[in-house]
């Protein structure tokens, strides 16, 4: 089974409140793969709540995955005082498969309040599983608005495919 839908799948079986963004979930919006997007990691937005980020935590490692925060394994153990430390540093924790597979667990979204994300979250199912998706519009203008190197070029090479997605799409 995929890395990324068993995360997605123990994810909504622990009531985890999260929504999928950045390339992985434009990719969601193609429906060939010849329309796909590369990426090496999933990116999931949560709210900056720190009994939701435990939470998350355990359903990653109820998968096999283990957590690093930047290039060291997450404190141990996790309790609700990492969780707060990493919530009001809106620091990003990562899980990683054994096979190298990472999912990054992000609090922040360039231009966007998880608030807003969530209310316009697109479900896309796949095999069974609810996965919440942010609307293509707001995954294209967060890496307009976050403006580093990686999110231009992204957006220079896949500008074409990137507007025909939102125009069919309605949000472009």
């Amino acid at each position: 089974m995929n890395t990324y839908v068993d995360v997605c799948r123990a994810l909504a079986r622990d009531r985890v409140r999260f929504v999928v963004i950045g390339v992985w979930g434009a990719n969601y919006y193609a429906r060939s793969a010849g329309a796909t997007l590369a990426t090496r990691d999933l990116d999931l937005f949560l709210p900056p709540d720190a009994p939701n980020l435990m939470s998350a935590w355990k359903a990653c490692q109820s998968v096999g995955c283990t957590m690093w925060s930047g290039d060291e394994p997450l404190d141990t153990p996790h309790d609700l005082d990492v969780a707060e430390a990493v919530v009001a540093n809106r620091a990003v924790t990562t899980a990683v498969d054994h096979a190298g597979a990472e999912i990054d667990l992000t609090l922040t979204m360039s231009g966007f309040s998880f608030a807003q994300v969530e209310a316009e979250r697109v479900p896309f199912l796949v095999n069974d599983v609810s996965v919440p998706v942010a609307a293509l519009a707001q995954i294209v203008q967060s890496k307009v608005l976050a403006g580093r190197p990686k999110d231009q070029l992204f957006l220079t090479l896949h500008r074409e495919l990137l507007d025909r997605l939102l125009r069919r799409d309605g949000g472009g």
